[in-house]
């Protein structure tokens, strides 16, 4: 899916670029575009800079935890979004093998997991501990999962071992996957206003925490072996019993590309961006009701002088 800039967005961006800059290759950059809206609208930031600077650019829509044989084989390019939370093992792998480039930290810290509006902490005392939900699944119950809690979760295209964890730590709950990112927050943000029985997926950077009261599931802290070795942690059987990791949202490339596009990789290198400042463009798409495509083209427009500054190389 090829992005063309309306006339009046290319005017915004095309006054002052840079003169005489030709792209140093006219193979088209495949930008990776998946399925929640800060890497929608961070994808989209990225394809606004690269075609001003003449890059020939398309999104490819691609499942977050199935990417890395498209960026192993040139069939992905670019993505500005990989999570450590959910993708920490296989993006360390694909990037072990050369074919993949780990090109850098977004900036903001990450952090998804388990989350309760406040008002549940009522029918659930002892939360945030995670053992308070052995005794109180059923507040969380819906009728189809009774006398189960219902845990919504992500896409199942994001991972997260969810299913593994309740297993893991004998949880009485059933995960029930939202269909879409905007699928999961339309509902809790409908029993929120309900003061509904929810518990779900959460993550940060994200407007849900700052606009709605309520906390993150402290489960046990997750380090490698609760992941890999089954010996570890409070399940002696079972692997997954902690939370999810915490950290970095790297930027990722097809090794090879640097060789045809130094400059645009040399951008993808110094794209970053601020928490809030994530949240906030998230909000305008998720809330405001306003498009992708206009939320990232005020950004960059009202943000030029920063991004001007990412791409020096097609300056010189």
């Amino acid at each position: 899916m090829k992005t063309i800039l309306t006339a009046t967005a290319a005017g915004l961006l095309l006054t002052g670029a840079a003169s005489g800059f030709e792209p140093e290759s006219d193979r088209t950059i495949k930008l990776m575009q998946a399925d929640w809206t800060s890497m929608l609208v961070n994808t989209e930031i990225l394809n606004i800079i690269l075609s001003t600077y003449g890059y020939d650019v398309e999104k490819v829509i691609a499942d977050d935890s199935a990417r890395y044989p498209g960026f192993e084989s040139g069939d992905l390019t670019m993505a500005v979004e990989t999570w450590q939370t959910t993708q920490d093992k296989a993006f360390n792998a694909s990037v072990a093998t050369g074919k993949v480039l780990d090109m850098g930290e977004l900036g903001p810290h990450a952090r998804e997991d388990w989350w309760y509006p406040a008002y549940m902490a009522e029918q659930c005392p002892g939360l945030p501990d995670w053992q308070a939900l052995k005794n109180c699944a059923e507040a969380f119950s819906s009728p189809e999962t009774a006398p189960k809690g219902r845990y919504l979760g992500a896409p199942v295209s994001w991972g997260g071992f969810d299913e593994e964890r309740i297993e893991a730590l004998d949880l009485p709950f059933e995960v029930v996957h939202a269909g879409t990112d905007a699928a999961m927050f339309a509902e809790l943000q409908s029993a929120y206003e309900r003061k509904a029985p929810i518990i779900l997926w959460v993550y940060t950077p994200h407007w849900a925490p700052s606009v709605f009261e309520g906390s993150f599931v402290e489960f046990p802290l997750y380090e490698d072996a609760c992941y890999n070795d089954p010996s570890w942690g409070v399940n002696p059987d079972k692997a997954y019993d902690c939370g999810k990791p915490q950290g970095w949202i790297k930027k990722m490339a097809w090794a090879e590309g640097e060789q045809l596009w130094p400059c645009a990789y040399d951008i993808l290198r110094k794209f970053t961006m601020d928490g809030d400042e994530v949240g906030q463009l998230v909000y305008k798409v998720d809330v405001d009701g306003r498009s992708v495509e206009e939320v990232a083209m005020e950004w960059a427009t009202e943000n030029e002088p920063k991004w001007r500054e990412w791409a020096t190389c097609a300056a010189n």
